[in-house]
């Protein structure tokens, strides 16, 4: 046998940390031989042939050049489901689940007054936030925008392997402009673009291979926090819940705002690592 080529020598021998190398290498098992996770342990002593390893190599190359593990194997799981992923979106974190834990909170409030609660996510992306409430509570009528034919597409695509396409529409558009209704809503979520564009975290990491437009607002970093935040009065019902996420310093300029909107009921959530994320607040 060959041991250079056995699983356990090549994840030993590999520059990725211990946990992206399984990632990667369980997606090449899967993908070459139809073989479970538990392999990696189960028979680490199996080699892989001649165009699984070239796919190992190629993979663990390009994550070495840094890009993201989401992107290489096409999937991120966000909160219950698995989501397709493409350079054309967000990869989506851990930290956004803090939006849809606040909207199946406020879904969770309206039952037995609201039988159908409209929810309105602005800028979805791959599709994260609506895809995970309409997943959770079958009763919503989710409305998902993006300005993004691309990532729309995607988001089209999750729905559709999610079982969810009869359950969320979609609009192409910028924020409210996407609406082509006036429909009013029970609640509005956003993971809006909010790092600013001088922000050096740009040319860092992951973020150097996701779509500048999904990052970054090409100025301050609050101007589409600020437009979500503004117009949100003409569309949500009173005592209707709007919370976007935000940077880690710019919960108090976000507060300001929802303020300055004549919103009530200020709240500020944060993050499992203790960072304010999310602020939310009434008509």
């Amino acid at each position: 046998m060959n041991k250079d080529l056995s699983l356990r020598s090549l994840l030993g021998s590999t520059s990725l940390p211990r946990n992206e190398a399984y990632i990667l290498m369980a997606y090449v098992l899967n993908k070459h031989y139809q073989l479970p996770r538990s392999t990696l342990v189960s028979r680490d002593e199996m080699e892989l042939d001649g165009l699984a390893l070239e796919e190992w190599q190629s993979l663990e190359s390009r994550r070495l050049n840094g890009e993201p593990v989401a992107y290489l194997i096409g999937k991120r799981g966000f909160h219950n489901i698995e989501l397709q992923v493409a350079p054309g979106v967000l990869i989506p974190r851990p930290e956004t689940e803090l939006l849809v834990d606040i909207a199946l909170q406020e879904i969770k409030r309206l039952e037995g007054k609201v039988k159908h609660p409209n929810i309105l996510d602005l800028g979805t992306g791959s599709g994260a936030i609506a895809l995970s409430i309409a997943n959770e509570a079958s009763h919503t009528q989710v409305i998902a925008t993006d300005q993004s034919t691309e990532a729309l597409s995607i988001a089209k695509l999750n729905a559709k392997f999610l079982g969810l396409e009869t359950r969320i529409e979609f609009a192409q558009g910028s924020w409210y402009e996407a609406l082509k209704e006036d429909v009013m809503f029970d609640v509005i979520l956003s993971n809006p673009p909010y790092i600013a564009n001088q922000d050096p975290h740009l040319n860092q990491g992951d973020l150097r291979f996701e779509p500048i437009d999904a990052l970054t607002d090409h100025s301050t970093g609050l101007s589409c926090l600020e437009a979500i935040i503004i117009g949100c009065p003409m569309h949500l019902k009173p005592g209707g819940l709007i919370a976007v996420e935000h940077g880690f310093d710019q919960s108090d300029a976000v507060v300001g705002l929802m303020k300055t909107a004549g919103l009530v009921d200020i709240q500020v959530h944060r993050d499992l690592a203790y960072h304010p994320r999310v602020v939310s607040a009434r008509k």
